[in-house]
């Protein structure tokens, strides 16, 4: 018998112009991993949250191990496990306490209790830290305690919702590794995803666009469909999924059109000596000394925790040095940090818009703070709005935008005022690899007019688009080089490889 069978599930929300599940059919077995994969919208969180029981389908039959999973909750209790977006964690409780909530929900006490606590503890490689606050842990951790609180109750399905966002190679290594270890002791595993590289990781793949079912079947099967007919070349698995899509966005991007033209002439745009900030008795970036010269991509990688972002908000003038000097856009930033981001845009990790102000109004606060006004100011918003699409969604609230949009609106946030110097901090992170490809072609357009980009990314193919490539590692540059260099250095034949070999072997 299946662990899951899916058939003609339908699922549409109030007042919604159309369903967010159609007619979607399948099966997942035990001891396998299916990867639950499409785009931003696509319905996977809604199939998550109809197996995990917390809704009904409006039509079509589910069954969990033959039952119904809201009907029959009480024969399910224990079987299913289920991890939400971003991990479901109490970020205000400990490590422990986070377990000790999930153990009360579940109803596990005494010495099972004690026992499975001991166990996820040493699987998790979390024993050390049961006294830190969850919203203290790096991603790569938060991860983890989602998944053992997920496991409390020693499911027979597991149900993990996006796990892999926002976190490090690494750590993605170290969850697959506890995932195939779970599927080898016989456990249905759901992973929903939109990296394609981890889909590609999965026994079978159940691909969604719109509500509908694309594709299911292995990973192999949908490359091998896709290649039928083709002069003998072997798509990637991310061609065949973006080839079902209906291919990726054509042509160049209209913010060429947009930005002004920057000669590119051999200067510094960035320059760090020594670059160090504490908190506390905590160094999250340690003596950072690197330049980019206009015109390149410059590629900030590492671990979640690393201290990127910090480096980048002290580069942004947003974050005052403990010690050391840092020039941006040609600017010393002791002196004239105002001066520097008026020269400067930034698009922060999870893109930081005002959720409650309309796309309008994001736009002309964004605007006004990077100095413009009047005719100016109303002639850059337009053009913007024309370049991302953004016309449809002007009276919505941010919040309410699909991720892709959101994306879209920050960086025309971002971009608006033309900025000499452009910051990225994960600009990617959970969107899907078509919108990842529309989103570089504005790159690649800002930098063929002369636009410095500095990016932190966490998919590895994404780092092949940097000129450069620095790698930071507890607070310290251990590598800096273009991407064939890191890669002879560390003597692998990818990026994720040698970004692996070279943190581990760091010594740090």
């Amino acid at each position: 018998m299946p662990a899951v069978t899916l058939s003609e599930i339908t699922r549409t929300f109030p007042g919604s112009p159309k369903p967010a599940l159609e007619g979607v059919s399948a099966e997942i077995h035990r001891g396998r991993i299916a990867g639950l994969v499409g785009p931003d919208g696509a319905g996977k969180t809604t199939l998550m949250r109809l197996m995990a029981g917390l809704m009904k389908p409006d039509a079509g039959t589910l069954r969990v191990f033959g039952h119904d999973p809201v009907r029959e909750a009480a024969a399910l209790r224990g079987l299913v496990g289920y991890m939400p977006q971003k991990f479901g964690l109490y970020e205000d409780l400990t490590v422990q306490e986070n377990l000790t909530l999930h153990a009360d929900l579940r109803g596990l006490v005494g010495a099972e209790r004690r026992t499975t606590f001991e166990r996820l503890l040493t699987f998790t490689d979390l024993a050390r830290f049961t006294d830190r606050l969850a919203g203290k842990l790096s991603g790569g951790m938060k991860q983890k305690l989602g998944l053992a609180c997920a496991l409390l109750g020693t499911p027979k399905l597991l149900l993990l919702d996006e796990p892999g966002v926002g976190v490090d190679p690494i750590s993605r290594r170290e969850l697959w590794r506890m995932v195939r270890e779970l599927s080898g002791e016989g456990i249905a595993v759901v992973w929903s995803t939109a990296y394609l590289d981890e889909a590609e990781r999965c026994d079978d793949v159940l691909l969604l666009n719109e509500g509908k079912t694309l594709f299911s079947g292995t990973p192999a099967e949908l490359i091998s469909r896709a290649s039928g007919g083709e002069d003998g070349k072997r798509p990637r698995f991310e061609d065949a999924f973006i080839g079902l899509l209906g291919g990726a966005p054509a042509g160049v991007s209209p913010l060429t059109g947009i930005l002004r033209d920057i000669p590119r002439d051999g200067s510094t745009v960035i320059a760090t000596r020594d670059l160090t900030r504490t908190f506390g008795d905590f160094t999250a970036a340690d003596r950072i000394t690197f330049e980019v010269k206009r015109g390149e991509i410059y590629g900030l990688l590492g671990p979640n925790g690393a201290g990127k972002s910090t480096t980048f908000r002290m580069l942004c003038g947003l974050l005052a040095p403990t010690s050391g000097h840092a020039m941006a856009a040609g600017i010393d930033l002791r002196h004239s940090p105002a001066q520097a981001r008026q020269r400067i845009g930034y698009m922060a990790q999870k893109f930081s818009l005002y959720g409650l102000l309309t796309v309008a109004q994001n736009l002309a606060f964004f605007s006004g703070a990077y100095g413009l006004n009047g005719r100016a100011q109303r002639e850059a918003m337009a053009a913007v709005t024309d370049c991302f699409h953004l016309g449809p969604y002007l009276a919505a609230k941010a919040d309410s935008l699909p991720l892709g949009f959101k994306q879209r609106l920050a960086l025309a946030c971002a971009v608006m005022h033309g900025p000499d110097l452009l910051f990225l901090d994960e600009p990617t992170s959970g969107v899907d690899p078509v919108t990842r490809r529309e989103f570089w072609s504005h790159i690649k357009a800002a930098v063929a007019r002369g636009v410095t980009v500095m990016v932190t990314t966490h998919f590895m193919d994404e780092a092949e688009y940097c000129d450069r490539i620095g790698l930071v590692y507890r607070g310290r540059f251990i590598a800096n080089g273009t991407p064939a260099e890191l890669k002879r250095q560390a003597g692998a034949e990818t990026m994720e490889e040698a970004f692996i070999t070279l943190v581990e072997g760091s010594g740090l």
